[in-house]
C-alpha cells in the first residue's frame, strides 16, 4: 500500500539528499584487490563500500546505481532510471529493473558470508509490476536474507519509488562455497 503523500515527498529529499552527498563525494569505480578485502566478511566489505573506503562496482557508473544501507541480511540500493536505460518503446529495460534488483538480492546473501565464503546465483526471479521512465527520479531496492539452511541461500527483494508505490520485487537462490 502507498505511503501518504506527505512522507513521500519527506522520502524524495532524503533519496536526492543521499544522491547528492555520494555524488559530491567523488566516489572511486573499480574492484577492490584482494589485499583491500583480506579479511572482511562480505557485511563488511559492503559498509567500507558506503563510507567510500572501497571503490563501488563499476555497474554502479554504467546503470546510475549505488548501494546505500548494509546490515546483516539486509541491502539498500537506490537507482536512478534515466533516459539512458530506456528499451525501444520509451520505458526502463526490464534488464535495468533485474540488475538493480539482482545486486540488491545478491548482496543480502553476501551480507551474512564470513570472510572466505563466495556465493553465485543459481536462479533470479524478477516480476516488474509497473513501467519505469525518468519521470521517477529513483528506486530503491531493498533485499533481506530468507533463513535458511548452510549451502543455499534465498532473499528476497521489492523496488519501490519515494511515494512507496511498487514497480518491481523478485527473488534468489544462491550457491555458497569457499571463497579459495
Amino acid at each position: 500500500m502507498p505511503e501518504p503523500r506527505s512522507a513521500a515527498v519527506d522520502h524524495l529529499a532524503e533519496w536526492q539528499a543521499f544522491d547528492d552527498a555520494w555524488r559530491a563525494r567523488g566516489v572511486r569505480f573499480g574492484v577492490a584487490t584482494p589485499e583491500q578485502v583480506a579479511g572482511k566478511s562480505g557485511l563488511q566489505m559492503f559498509q567500507a563500500m558506503v563510507a567510500g573506503e572501497l571503490p563501488a562496482p563499476p555497474v554502479s557508473r554504467t546503470l546510475d546505481f549505488l548501494l546505500v544501507e548494509a546490515e546483516a541480511g539486509r541491502v539498500v540500493f537506490q537507482g536512478k532510471p534515466g533516459f539512458a536505460h530506456y528499451n525501444p518503446m520509451g520505458a526502463v529495460h526490464g534488464g535495468w529493473f533485474a540488475t538493480l534488483l539482482d545486486s540488491a538480492l545478491g548482496c543480502a546473501v553476501a551480507s551474512i558470508l564470513p570472510a572466505g565464503k563466495a556465493y553465485t546465483t543459481a536462479e533470479l526471479k524478477v516480476n516488474i509490476v509497473r513501467p519505469l521512465t525518468d519521470k521517477i527520479p529513483f528506486v530503491r531496492a531493498e533485499a533481506h536474507i530468507i533463513p535458511g539452511g548452510g549451502r543455499m541461500a534465498t532473499a528476497d527483494a521489492r523496488l519501490t519509488g519515494p511515494d512507496g508505490k511498487l514497480y518491481a520485487h523478485g527473488s534468489t537462490t544462491c550457491f555458497i562455497f569457499d571463497a579459495n
